[in-house]
């Protein structure tokens, strides 16, 4: 008589996991608790793909899916990138869009979750759910904020961060016309002193725009108008340049406040 316990099943091993509250895992997590090989746990994990109960956003990487995420294929990025950026070992922060909307000030239907990153990677495609990520210089200077998801804590920039960001990338946020709307609405939540200072981790013409499109909301009377937004305009830049005219917002602001932003060092 055989004594030894029976091995669970693929969809008891996923049903477990769940019913403790985690939804995620690994193929080594799966196949060793499956007790079997790689290549009969990778299989059996294909079959529960395919029935819509779990997917893989990043190789060897799977999460759960609820019924209520089964057309969706996929959990939304929210809820795993923070445990897939704990399993890569790799320090993050949502950024741009999806951290706006995070502080009420974006709009609805996001094309993609924004991640920022030390390095450039592959975006996800993880059923209709899409990851895109972008490399972020002094990554671990600017100041993020943990939001609470149904599955765990996400880290997401600052307001103020998020405003530098946006004019920064403002090509990844639909243009700068779309930027202005969006600091419009981010405003009441930026702090002047917490703003000047998340400044410094951005080049010298990110900090100048963002300046005057805060300035043309009414900003200014808030105690930032345009030597704090130039907190390091006051020191040489440090790279090779030349000065030119700043990209300018074409629907916003007056030209007498433009001429006291539009003065910036880029790279040559």
């Amino acid at each position: 008589m055989n004594s030894e316990p029976s091995r669970p099943s693929a969809r008891r091993y996923v049903s477990g996991l769940a019913a403790t509250g985690r939804y995620y895992f690994t193929s080594r997590e799966a196949q060793a608790a499956l007790g079997v090989s790689a290549a009969a746990a990778k299989l059996a994990l294909n079959r529960l793909a395919k029935q819509k109960l779990i997917a893989s956003p990043a190789r060897g990487f799977y999460v759960i899916l609820p019924p209520e995420y089964g057309a969706l294929g996929c959990l939304p990025a929210d809820q795993f990138i923070p445990a897939l950026m704990k399993r890569l070992n790799l320090s993050y922060y949502t950024g741009l869009l999806s951290a706006a909307q995070y502080h009420g000030a974006a709009h609805q239907g996001l094309q993609q979750f924004q991640v920022f990153v030390a390095r450039n990677r592959r975006p996800i495609q993880c059923g209709a759910v899409r990851v895109a990520f972008m490399a972020r210089k002094r990554l671990a200077d600017v100041p993020v904020q943990p939001f609470n998801t149904p599955r765990g804590t996400l880290l997401v920039s600052t307001p103020e961060a998020t405003a530098l960001d946006l004019v920064g990338y403002a090509g990844h946020a639909g243009g700068l016309n779309q930027v202005a709307t969006l600091l419009s609405e981010l405003a009441e939540r930026i702090d002047p002193e917490k703003l000047a200072a998340v400044a410094r981790t951005a080049p010298v013409p990110w900090a100048q725009r963002l300046g005057y499109l805060l300035e043309h909301f009414g900003f200014r009377g808030k105690g930032f108008g345009a030597q704090g937004a130039n907190t390091q305009s006051s020191r040489p830049c440090s790279c090779r340049k030349r000065c030119r005219s700043a990209p300018t917002a074409t629907r916003v602001g007056s030209s007498t406040s433009m001429q006291r932003w539009k003065r910036s060092c880029n790279p040559a």
